[in-house]
């Protein structure tokens, strides 16, 4: 992916041939731009305009246009433009990947904490509606830590290991959600992205005020069925016991996420922190394994 971006986005990662089939990934000095700033903190005026370039960038880049390998199924792949095939298609990876397989051993847990899979059936419905749009390339994962701003100040992007080709709108959403800016700020972003991809490739920014809500919306929900997951992988110990210093972080990040998705049809109202702790502890203490340990 780097090497077909290389002449075609600015301040990424170069790639460096050493020998047959050899390659190394140059090292960008700096530091990431979550490490100098508090976490909801706005962008500077030359980052905010390295951040539009960056989205411009993308937005010219058209499906099947680099050569790179795509790991998706063809059969996974929504017609050229049609955004809500696009988000239909994510909602179906989030529900039969991550809730129904890899989540299957904590449905339990899920259940506890009022989570089903309601909030992706009516998120389904929802992509019926959006607007079409011309796909371009997506980073896929714009947060601050994908970013790191060298001694000159220049912001530069890395870790492109999810990009995709897709609907430009959702990685706006992405990014809006990964930083949560303050709402000021988090409007001037919008108005940096809409000048930037719009007068990159005309027409990719129709209708995304009104989509722009859904999308975030699946964002909201796609982060509490992996935060859900994430947590009871990082409370398993080898010995089955309960780890009670990682239980309060566990709890508050996810307890975040539900709070931060209440408000998505079909999401339950976000339980306490302590509510949330309780259901963690629940799930740990009540597994078999942990019960013939305990006797």
């Amino acid at each position: 992916m780097l090497t077909a971006l290389r002449g075609r986005v600015r301040r990424i990662p170069e790639i460096i041939g050493v020998g047959p089939g050899v390659w190394l990934q140059g090292f960008i000095e700096g530091a990431t731009l979550g490490s100098d700033a508090a976490p909801r903190a706005p962008l500077s005026a030359l980052h905010s305009e390295q951040l539009g370039r960056l989205f411009s960038e993308m937005a010219v880049i058209e499906t099947d246009e680099l050569d790179v390998d795509r790991i998706c199924l063809p059969e996974d792949r929504p017609e050229e433009g049609d955004s809500g095939g696009f988000l239909a298609g994510l909602v179906r990876f989030t529900h039969e990947r991550v809730y129904a397989e890899h989540g299957a051993p904590y449905h339990a847990l899920f259940e506890r904490l009022g989570v089903d899979t309601a909030p992706l059936e009516k998120l389904a419905l929802s992509a019926e509606r959006l607007e079409p749009r011309p796909f371009s390339l997506l980073h896929g994962d714009l947060h601050r830590e994908n970013f790191i701003v060298d001694p000159h100040g220049d912001l530069w992007t890395i870790d492109w290991e999810l990009a995709l080709f897709g609907d430009p709108l959702y990685d706006l959403a992405t990014h809006l959600h990964l930083m949560r800016y303050q709402a000021d700020e988090e409007v001037r972003i919008c108005r940096i992205w809409q000048s930037a991809v719009e007068a990159a490739r005309p027409g990719a920014t129709e209708g995304w005020r009104q989509d722009l809500p859904v999308l975030l919306e699946y964002k909201r929900v796609q982060s509490v069925y992996t935060d859900v997951i994430r947590g009871a992988l990082a409370l398993e110990q080898p010995e089955d016991a309960l780890d009670r210093r990682t239980l309060p972080e566990v709890a508050r990040q996810v307890q975040l996420a539900l709070a931060a998705a209440q408000e998505v049809p079909g999401m339950p109202t976000a339980p306490a922190l302590h509510e949330v702790a309780r259901a963690y502890r629940w799930w740990v203490t009540s597994r078999p394994s942990f019960t013939a340990s305990a006797s």
